[in-house]
């Protein structure tokens, strides 16, 4: 699938690896459909992305169904179609298990997972309809392979590895309908969701000793996206953080 004259959806894109993988798309020539929960911060995103005649805004929540079903239509009306979808809307932070409450454990069920399950569903439903295929990339993270000590995630990661889980399920149910379905695994990745944080310390943890930065996530995205023969994948983009140690 050529990323020039598609039309891609990103969720969470109002900021961070959302708002990289956007730029990479239109960078490209594709047409562009951005989520965010926040319809302000949207607003400035859209305008950060310029090219307002290859840009729709949706702002919502994706644990609503609706979301989903409403991105879905901005693609179709504005442009024609949906080709690709990004799952990246979610949340993470890290908490010691055992006081992650119930309510923050829900909350990242909800977003992470939840989420990523019902947009998909309202976006394959026109990707049938098409009858052309389609790309999904999943954004998840080498925790759910390699946990960090000082770092403890147990409520995002467990949600992520639900995430890991539903690319696979899906690459094997979606392969006859031609929707390829993929994931890209960040390791420390310098965005404003680690803002405040000392992000450059956690370099030593991947063998490349540095931390990640937005572009090369969305470089791995695309790369997945365009990618005719490949489904069912987990790109890890992490430094070597999984494999081994600098």
């Amino acid at each position: 699938m050529a990323t020039t004259n598609i039309t891609a959806v990103v969720t969470g894109a109002s900021s961070g690896i959302g708002l990289g993988i956007a730029e990479a798309f239109l960078a490209r020539g594709a047409n562009v459909v951005i989520n965010g929960r926040d319809a302000d911060r949207l607003r400035k995103a859209a305008a950060h992305l310029g090219r307002a005649e290859r840009v729709a805004q949706v702002a919502g929540d994706i644990g609503d169904a609706a979301t989903g079903e409403a991105l879905v239509r901005a693609a179709v009306e504005r442009f024609g179609g949906v080709d690709v979808l990004v799952n990246n809307a979610g949340t993470f932070a890290s908490k010691p298990f055992t006081e992650v409450t119930e309510e923050e454990l829900d909350g990242y069920l909800t977003g992470n997972l939840k989420g990523t399950f019902l947009t998909t569903q309202a976006v394959v439903r026109r990707m049938r309809e098409q009858g052309r295929g389609g790309s999904i990339v999943n954004i998840g993270t080498v925790l759910v392979d390699h946990a960090i000590a000082g770092f403890p995630a147990s409520a995002p990661v467990v949600s992520k590895g639900g995430v890991h889980t539903l690319t696979t399920s899906l690459a094997a149910e979606l392969a006859a309908d031609g929707i390829r379905v993929n994931l890209v695994a960040p390791g420390i990745i310098r965005t404003p969701l680690l803002a405040g944080a000392d992000v450059d310390a956690y370099g030593g943890l991947a063998l490349l000793n540095r931390v990640g930065e937005v572009a090369e996530i969305a470089e791995a995205v695309r790369y997945v996206a365009d990618a005719e023969f490949v489904t069912g994948h987990a790109l890890r983009v992490d430094g070597g953080h999984v494999t081994g140690r600098a």
